[in-house]
């Protein structure tokens, strides 16, 4: 599903990825960790396309996205699924309109977009509330809202950049769960995350990287 071979990634003078070589399966469950500023956000932004490696190749679903042209990354979005650690909520959308944003801008008919929505919100546990405003919500509801939103085009891949980092512990249980479901139903999910107690209770590969070079596998 993601390959990556001799990437680096510089600003500058710096270099945020160092060398990365990497293998992840379809269907497998990974946690990016290490310390902050380890590179762990660069290496999503990288798999998403928001930027592009300064030298190596990368493969994502068979596609080569280590050179991908501005206009060919919303196709490939649309088989991706991304959660931030700060939602991203449209506070001026319900939660049914923030969920099902990322099917109307690609023009799925209106009765599609109800019947996903409804589906997705039942998985993250927020049946019924699509016409609530995100300002209503908990914190660990709007996360998952996001995850919800993340998934309604039914992604081969989730990306999570610290998804339970602003939660506190029972609600980023709960996301950390809904997270793991998603992964039973064949979806890749890479989450990056720094918190060891939620990698203990939920025992996953981990890809630790540290000064921007990848050191565990």
């Amino acid at each position: 599903m993601i390959r990556m071979y001799h990437v680096h990634k510089r600003y500058g003078e710096i270099s945020a990825l160092r060398d990365i070589n990497l293998r992840v399966a379809k269907g497998e469950f990974c946690y990016i960790t290490g310390p902050s500023g380890a590179g762990k956000s660069t290496l999503l932004k990288l798999l998403y396309g928001a930027e592009q490696p300064s030298e190596g190749k990368m493969l994502v679903g068979g596609v080569d996205v280590s050179r991908l042209p501005p206009r060919r990354l919303p196709a490939m979005r649309r088989n991706m699924g991304i959660v931030f650690q700060d939602f991203k909520l449209i506070p001026s959308r319900n939660v049914g309109e923030n969920v099902g944003l990322a099917l109307e801008v690609i023009g799925t008919p209106r009765e599609v977009i109800d019947r996903r929505v409804a589906a997705v919100l039942a998985i993250v546990g927020l049946r019924g509330r699509g016409g609530e405003y995100p300002r209503t919500l908990s914190g660990g509801e709007q996360q998952r809202v996001a995850v919800a939103r993340a998934i309604v085009n039914d992604p081969s891949i989730v990306l999570a950049d610290e998804p339970t980092g602003n939660l506190d512990g029972a609600m980023a249980i709960e996301v950390m769960e809904i997270l793991q479901s998603i992964n039973l139903r064949g979806t890749t999910v890479l989450v990056a995350t720094h918190d060891a107690g939620l990698m203990e209770r939920f025992p996953f590969r981990r890809l630790r990287f540290e000064h921007g070079k990848l050191v565990q596998s």
